[in-house]
Formats: structure tokens, C-alpha cells, sequence
């Protein structure tokens, strides 16, 4: 049980590493999947209370292209750290 947690754990971080690894500039931009949006008249300060919580015309492609952007955005300084944990364990107990 202890050994499947570990591979689902070691597969997360490679799935989050690749998403974080992505360029944008390279490689989803030649696919169409850049996160630049077109500009709107609307404040940004008061965009958030404009819109609904549940916008039905974002589709599935936006909301991967934002969650793309969020890892790498977000998830910068604490991949490295599960990163050098993972690379320590690896060395001390030979996973």
C-alpha cells in the first residue's frame, strides 16, 4: 500500500514538473494555447464582481491554459523544494 502511495506521489511531481517546465514562448504558442487574452473595457479591480462565479462559455482548453499558467506561476519556489527533497531521499535511502 506504502509503495503505490510513493509511485502516486513520484507521478504527481513529475506531472507538476512538466507543466512547470512548459514554455510558453517555444511551445504553446505554436500550438495556440497562450494565455493573452483580448483586452475588455472593464476595470480589472472590478472585473472579479462583474462576472459569475460560473462562466458557461470558458471552455475546457481556457481552463487548462489557466491552470498551466497557475503552476507555473505559483508553483515555482515550492517545486524546487519538493524537487530537492525528492533528489535527497533518492540519494540517503535509494528509493
Amino acid at each position: 500500500m506504502f509503495m503505490m502511495f510513493g509511485t502516486i506521489i513520484y507521478v504527481s511531481i513529475l506531472l507538476v514538473n512538466a507543466m512547470a517546465v512548459l514554455s510558453e514562448d517555444r511551445f504553446l504558442a505554436r500550438i495556440g494555447w497562450t494565455s493573452a487574452r483580448p483586452q475588455s473595457n472593464i476595470n480589472p479591480g472590478f472585473q472579479a464582481y462583474d462576472q459569475p462565479a460560473f462562466n458557461p462559455e470558458v471552455g475546457v482548453k481556457t481552463k487548462i491554459i489557466d491552470l498551466i499558467s497557475a503552476v507555473r506561476t505559483l508553483l515555482r519556489i515550492p517545486l524546487i523544494v519538493v524537487n530537492i527533497i525528492v533528489i535527497l531521499y533518492e540519494l540517503i535511502l535509494g528509493g
